[in-house]
């Protein structure tokens, strides 16, 4: 037959106000709502921010690793000289006639000899700003200084005109363009 006393243990005297024992020992569930709330809000602020910024990062609006943008240096100011030792070269290249002799006469009056500026016509007739070519960057002021003496004009670094004979003469071409002429060209304005 069946025992229906069984021995004492540590449990048969347990205070009666202990409150929870055993199984029913899980927290208590009001608060587990709270602390819930503040993962889930902490969790929607999290994923609202990371949202915002991959947006701006994907419109470019922000950039994680900027390029640094070069800083312009200064050109060199170029101070013009009037050097009349230079041999200059007048070439026309507009259709009007006498333009290089007109620019020779202007030229040697500045100061230069009359046998180191030589007036030519030019190969085209269409050749858009009056130029002064120099070949060396040494030259550019005394491109300059001409381009003052008649009157302004474009200046360019250039060895197309440089003699073949003598590569290293000191030499100035000017190039009359259409701007030089009579009847300067108008721009007709786009269909």
């Amino acid at each position: 037959m069946p025992r229906t006393t069984f021995p004492r243990d540590r449990f048969d005297d347990l205070p009666a106000d202990a409150g929870r024992v055993g199984a029913h020992r899980a927290e208590n569930p009001r608060m587990r709502g709270w602390v819930v709330l503040l993962w889930a809000v902490l969790a929607t602020i999290v994923l609202v921010a990371l949202g915002i910024f991959g947006t701006l990062l994907v419109t470019g609006r922000v950039v994680l690793f900027p390029t640094p943008t070069p800083t312009a240096t200064p050109l060199p100011i170029v101070t013009p000289v009037v050097d009349p030792t230079y041999e200059v070269l007048v070439l026309n290249a507009t259709p009007e006639q006498g333009l290089a002799t007109q620019m020779k006469d202007v030229v040697v009056a500045a100061g230069w000899a009359e046998d180191t500026v030589l007036a030519s016509e030019a190969g085209s007739t269409d050749f858009p700003e009056t130029t002064i070519y120099y070949y060396l960057p040494a030259d550019e002021a005394a491109a300059a200084g001409l381009a003052q003496v008649i009157g302004g004009a474009k200046l360019e670094q250039s060895d197309v005109y440089q003699p073949v004979d003598n590569p290293e003469a000191k030499q100035l071409t000017i190039v009359i363009g259409l701007d030089r002429t009579a009847n300067p060209p108008t721009e007709t304005p786009a269909p």
